[in-house]
């Protein structure tokens, strides 16, 4: 619950699947007061919203997707998986225009929205620790949310739990690729995207799982 992100190790994961990275981190000072004030988890600190934004002014172009590695409570899960969980989604989306990853600390769910908001980004993905106890310490949560933006609700997101090789494994992967195409053509998420990609064929056998 307390081990930190080793975010310069994640980073070089990340960059070795083929992202960029960025690092950012939420408005918390400290962990006691990241467990004592989750407003602060969802907002940027000065420093981390002036990166971002220096870095969209500097892009040809805005993404349609920006994925976020984030600790929570659980920075174990987002150091294990986030890596592996790209690598897999990433062949299935081509044709989609990818941002940076931004790794993220002292992060709450909602983080992802003035990151996305700040990044120009069209949908954010946010991989981030579930709270211990609640499946495995190393589950890690995926939550989806269609033009980000600080404000927005979890009713406005979609959420894939218990994402770690003894769970979902690949199928997290083909979940999430499926949210991220209807989101795309709906332009929304959340309670009106109803998840319906267990009623396809699954990947079967020979699909790229995630690593132990």
């Amino acid at each position: 619950m307390h081990q930190p992100l080793d975010t310069a190790a994640l980073a070089q994961a990340i960059r070795a699947a083929g992202f960029d990275t960025l690092d950012v981190r939420s408005a918390v000072p400290d962990r006691d007061r990241y467990l004592r004030r989750p407003d602060l988890g969802r907002a940027l600190d000065d420093a981390s919203g002036a990166r971002l934004a220096d870095h969209a002014a500097a892009m040809s172009g805005a993404p349609e997707l920006v994925f976020v590695a984030a600790d929570s409570l659980s920075a174990f899960a987002a150091q294990r998986h986030a890596a592996p969980l790209l690598t897999s989604v990433r062949a299935k989306l081509e044709g989609w225009s990818i941002g940076p990853v931004v790794i993220a600390t002292q992060a709450r769910v909602a983080l992802g929205d003035p990151i996305g908001e700040l990044l120009r980004a069209k949908i954010v993905v946010v991989m981030i620790g579930e709270r211990p106890g609640l499946s495995s310490p190393d589950s890690l949560g995926l939550y989806v949310t269609y033009a980000p933006r600080a404000g927005r609700s979890d009713a406005e997101r979609n959420c894939i739990s218990n994402v770690r090789p003894a769970g979902l494994d690949y199928a997290a992967a083909f979940r999430l690729t499926w949210l991220l195409n209807e989101a795309r053509r709906l332009k929304l998420t959340g309670v009106g995207l109803k998840d319906r990609s267990g009623t396809l064929p699954s990947p079967g056998p020979g699909a790229q799982a995630l690593e132990a």
